[in-house]
């Protein structure tokens, strides 16, 4: 946990390649992805699961179908200076809460005992009062500016291009010298028929997939069914499976004469030979690995100055 994450990153034990920095679109793969995730943890050690910093409105819901659904033994809450429109996260408030996709229990009707009786209340019969159990550590930040609106999704954004650049780092030589240019990197040959392909964010017409692919970065993913290829053509998915992501890569050119994907991945070969699906999702090569690409002469490969700012 200490330090900045992209001057450490680790190979994760089990990981889904979501295709997109928010969930908001497509809440109910993300629980998908969740459960197959977590399915692989063997409480064996404890697990920290850092959640989501969206928790307005529907990400409230969504947080409070992740607490139900993992059954966390603590639940810290840190609270933001000079707003209080996020509940306490009790077990109760959990328990009798409906989330997004989960119903939360009925309040328990009470029926009033005697006038002379030691106990006031008592629960009905039948009633199930089995509630998660958690214990909530409340945390109120005294720092000014703690959790200001609008400043975490920049920042987010630059931390997320530094941990792309970060892996992408693997490509490189470990002897300290000059830092070679993507185009410079000799690339993995894919046949089209070979890995299965899907954008994950948006409907994408099968005449332009090539154009969406081409130069993207890509999670490198394992399907469990064999992929199976009718034409010579790239073969398409229809949904988006929730699978377990090897890793990333750069499809840096495709040979449309040959039926090849060019990918840059610093995946070891062992484990690409386990790779047969391309996800593209909502995530962007950092600007500066495509402008500041070295020994190109004229136009810079898939860089434009000429846009319309009106389309």
């Amino acid at each position: 946990l200490p330090g900045p994450p992209f001057t450490h990153q680790q190979t994760p034990r089990k990981m889904v390649y979501y295709g997109q920095t928010s969930c908001e679109q497509d809440t109910e793969r993300y629980l998908d992805v969740v459960k197959y995730v977590f399915s692989c943890y063997k409480k064996e050690v404890p697990l920290i699961i850092n959640t989501m910093g969206w928790v307005k409105g529907e990400g409230l819901l969504l947080l409070i179908d992740i607490i139900r659904l993992l059954s966390p033994s603590h639940v810290v809450q840190m609270d933001v200076c000079d707003w209080k429109a996020m509940p306490p996260l009790t077990p109760e408030h959990v328990h009798f809460s409906a989330g997004l996709h989960t119903k939360g229990k009925q309040q328990p009707k009470c029926r009033q005992l005697g006038a002379g009786s030691t106990e006031s209340w008592k629960y009905s019969e039948g009633e199930d009062m089995s509630a998660p159990q958690h214990k909530l550590l409340y945390v109120h930040p005294e720092f000014p500016r703690a959790g200001v609106a609008g400043e975490a999704r920049v920042h987010s954004g630059i931390l997320r291009d530094i941990s792309i650049l970060g892996y992408l780092g693997h490509l490189q030589s470990p002897d300290i010298g000059a830092v070679l240019p993507l185009h410079s990197l000799v690339p993995y040959q894919v046949p089209f028929s070979a890995v299965a392909l899907r954008v994950v964010h948006t409907d994408v017409a099968p005449n332009n997939i090539m154009y969406a692919v081409n130069a993207s970065w890509v999670g490198l993913c394992c399907i469990p069914e064999e992929v199976r290829c009718q034409t010579d053509g790239p073969v398409l998915l229809t949904q988006t499976p929730v699978c377990d992501c090897l890793g990333f890569g750069i499809v840096r050119g495709v040979d449309m004469e040959k039926k090849l994907y060019h990918i840059l991945t610093p995946v070891p070969p062992e484990n690409l030979r386990l790779v047969n699906c391309l996800l593209l999702g909502n995530i962007a090569i950092p600007n500066c690995v495509l402008v500041g690409q070295q020994g190109i002469e004229g136009e810079i490969p898939y860089v434009t100055s000429d846009y319309n700012y009106s389309i």
